[in-house]
């Protein structure tokens, strides 16, 4: 296993990292426990959740995953052998603290809250799990899809520089150990550093955003920033939440599948004629070079420069396995071509 410094922390985290949005949903806590005891033994010393899990959202598993990582470390005593990642929820759903903005009171309680739930007295790398203002992730990242003149500028930078004071006191109280953002931009990493540098207060140290050979809307601009600002970019849905093993294709949807459930509102901005045109075109790269389209989904984030871990998630021992081994998998120059070609013809697929 590979493993890179997450920002400019003095913490080593593995070149892949074990996603848990499902615990809670599509698993069970044995079977949680099963992929963490699974995951360390591989060398994967780097799990993300959040407060807002399990995925597909619902009222009655929020805060489950945090939960099960809770009582794995309850019964294995592993907690020193983890970098733990998890995230504050912002304006959204109305069960999460009413839905309110981060803000100190916000990002207060949610820290109390999901450091009881993982039973721990700190969290390695806290995130903010995405912007409270209009930002182009989420369906809404197509050009004209946000008006930036609607945004109050001078009102955002005050809210940024609060919740960098807001963790600037608990890094102090030894809650958390680093901050990082989630579904963010340049110019939100750029300013929360800005703010840090101007005021003495903690550095950002990630960004987690969506990238995969679907999503490759980061790069280079967020990469560029990542890479020069020392802030370690962390890719997650890099399988476009399973849709690019080709499971959904068609209209398919196998039983116990994530967007089988009925319920997951990331399925209608996903399941267009071009997206599915798109993971039929990378499929047959795959078996043009004799892959597994998965595996080769995901050597394409290993092998990124700019990535410091790539996320992943499974609901399945093999899944996960299989997603490990795909670090080991070199991709060709011929197949980097031929994925690049994909690119160019579905640039923006969903």
């Amino acid at each position: 296993m590979k493993y890179n410094k997450l920002g400019r922390t003095d913490m080593k985290v593995s070149h892949v990292c074990l996603g848990t949005m499902t615990w809670g949903c599509q698993n069970t806590e044995d079977q949680a426990h099963e992929q963490m005891d699974y995951a360390l033994e591989r060398g994967v010393n780097f799990f993300d959740t959040a407060e807002l899990y399990a995925v597909p959202l619902q009222e009655e598993t929020q805060g489950l995953t945090e939960k099960y990582i809770g009582s794995w470390f309850a019964k294995t005593g592993n907690r020193d052998k983890v970098i733990l990642a998890s995230k504050a929820a912002g304006n959204g759903p109305s069960y999460i603290h009413d839905g309110v903005k981060l803000g100190r009171d916000k990002i207060n309680t949610a820290l109390d809250e999901s450091l009881s739930r993982l039973q721990t007295d700190y969290i390695d790398l806290y995130q903010m799990h995405w912007p409270q203002y209009p930002y182009p992730h989420h369906g809404d990242h197509r050009a004209g899809d946000i008006d930036y003149k609607t945004i109050n500028t001078a009102e955002e930078t005050d809210r940024m520089l609060e919740i960098l004071r807001t963790l600037d006191d608990a890094v102090k109280a030894g809650k958390i150990k680093s901050f990082g953002l989630s579904n963010d931009t340049p110019w939100g990493v750029m300013k929360y550093l800005e703010l840090a540098k101007d005021h003495n207060l903690p550095r950002v140290a990630s960004v987690q955003n969506e990238f995969s050979l679907m999503y490759q809307h980061d790069d280079p601009y967020l990469a560029e920033t990542c890479v020069h600002e020392d802030v370690s970019y962390l890719p997650y849905s890099s399988l476009m939440c399973g849709a690019l093993s080709g499971k959904y294709l068609d209209g398919a949807r196998p039983k116990g599948a994530r967007w089988s459930l009925g319920i997951d509102k990331g399925l209608n901005q996903r399941d267009t004629s071009a997206a599915q045109n798109a993971v039929k075109a990378y499929i047959a790269v795959a078996e043009k070079h004799g892959l597994d389209v998965c595996q080769m989904a995901l050597a394409f984030c290993y092998q990124k420069s700019f990535i410091t871990s790539t996320i992943i998630g499974a609901t399945t021992m093999e899944q996960l396995k299989s997603n490990i081994d795909a670090k080991d998998l070199a991709l060709s120059d011929d197949a980097l071509s031929d994925l690049r070609k994909v690119y160019c013809e579905y640039p923006i697929p969903y």
